[in-house]
Order: structure tokens, then sequence, then C-alpha cells
């Protein structure tokens, strides 16, 4: 191969659609697997720990079946949601649920993105979406998420990022990833938790990174490696890290 055709590789890789599963289960059938294999729990990495009894949740596709149930979501956490929420710069025209529904199934068939529900007792309490997806040389995508303010406080959000990470990284019906960006504001002190907990990689402040609330905002850029869990998995070391935990009020 010459020098050309590699960079070729690199900066026009081919980007295979994204096979969405039907759902990622709950990992509440892991817990006692996890904690039987760690008869000495490791202490969480951050500032409050994980209450795994409490985390029967599953990742699905959002349809259009769900628009009444996110709309009403997404409403009662307008206020919440707010001060994290990213802006187009360039004005556009707001997208429909369905035009936004239909842009993310081009996404998946493009090989750039997808977007799951949280869902918790077959109701959506959070969101979480992998884009910016880059193959060839990098293999990367950019993690976003949130949760229901009403839902907050149960580990929901590290949990579902593990779960993401471990499709992403290890299902053969994946991307098959190398790395996961996680960008936050330096005032978000819930998701700098989130990171914690998975023990992200700090990689430090790009500057203008993202446009939020009308001005270009410099955010905290965290990363996983798909080396850090392999043989384990996110989950399963989520988990592990964190199998002495409790309910705490600021966890995530």
């Amino acid at each position: 191969m010459s020098v050309f055709q590699s960079l070729f590789g690199v900066f026009h890789p081919v980007t295979p659609s994204i096979r969405m599963p039907s759902e990622l289960p709950s990992p509440a059938l892991l817990t006692a697997s996890a904690s039987a294999t760690s008869p000495e729990p490791c202490p969480a990495s951050g500032p409050g720990r994980i209450d795994v009894a409490s985390l029967p949740i599953r990742l699905r596709p959002l349809t259009m079946d769900d628009e009444d149930e996110w709309n009403n979501v997404r409403w009662c956490n307008r206020d919440w949601l707010a001060p994290w929420d990213s802006g187009d710069p360039m004005h556009g025209s707001p997208l429909t649920f369905a035009m936004w529904i239909q842009r993310q199934r081009q996404s998946e068939a493009a090989g750039t993105g997808a977007l799951f529900a949280i869902v918790r007792n077959m109701s959506i309490v959070g969101q979480i979406s992998l884009g910016a997806i880059s193959y060839g040389a990098m293999r990367t995508g950019v993690v976003g998420y949130w949760v229901d303010q009403r839902q907050a406080g149960h580990g929901y959000a590290p949990l579902a990022v593990a779960m993401l990470a471990d499709w992403a990284f290890y299902d053969p019906s994946g991307p098959r990833l190398h790395r996961l960006e996680i960008a936050l504001l330096p005032e978000n002190a819930r998701s700098r938790r989130v990171v914690e907990k998975l023990g992200a990689h700090c990689e430090g402040v790009r500057t203008g990174y993202m446009y939020i609330n009308g001005r270009w905002r410099d955010h905290e850029t965290y990363s996983l490696l798909a080396e850090d869990a392999e043989g384990e998995g996110f989950v399963a070391r989520l988990l592990r890290r964190n199998s002495d935990v409790s309910t705490r009020p600021n966890a995530i």
C-alpha cells in the first residue's frame, strides 16, 4: 500500500451503515455476578456512588411512536436542560420531531450516528446519542446524554454511557470504534461526576468547542478507549468499581 493510499483511507474511510439493535437490555442481572467476582469492592472513581440495585434500564432507538412522550419529557425538563443545550450558530429553521427522526435514520444509514432513548419501566427517562462518527484510522465518536430531572440521582447516566460503550466498542453488530469522546461545560458538575464514575481520561479544555446558548463555549474533553475495559466491558467495570454503593442525593 502506498502512502497516498494510506492517507486516502484516513480521510476517505469506508462508512458502513449502523445496524441498530432493537434494544440494549438492562444489566440488572449482571449485578450479582459482578459482585461475586469482586469480594473486595473497589471505591468509586468520583464523588458519589451508584445504587446498582436501582438500575433496571435499557436503551432502544427512538421512533415516531415516541413523539408525544419524548416531547412531554423534554417540556418538563426545559429549564433543567436549557443551560447545556447546544444550538445552531447558523440559526436555521427548527426541526419537527418527524424531521429529526428522519435525520437520525439517515445518520444510521450513513454510519455517522446513533440515538437511543434511556428507558426505565417502559418509560423514557433520558436520551443518549453517538454522533460525529469517524472510521478509517481514527474510529471515534462523540457521546451526548441527558436524564429527566425527576429521575436524576440513580446512576442512569453513567450506566447508559457504559452500555453504549460496550455496544460501540465490542458488539459485532456495532460500529466497532476505538475512542468515545464526552465534552462538557466546566460548570456542569453533574456531568463531570458521570465521566469520573466511568474512569474516563481527562484530555483538557477545547477552546470555543460548541455553540451553547448563543455563544461558543469552551468544553472539558474526556475519552473512553476500547482497551480501557477490554475483556471485561464498561458495564461490568462500572458495577465492579461501584459494588459498595449506596443511594446518594447528588448521584447522577
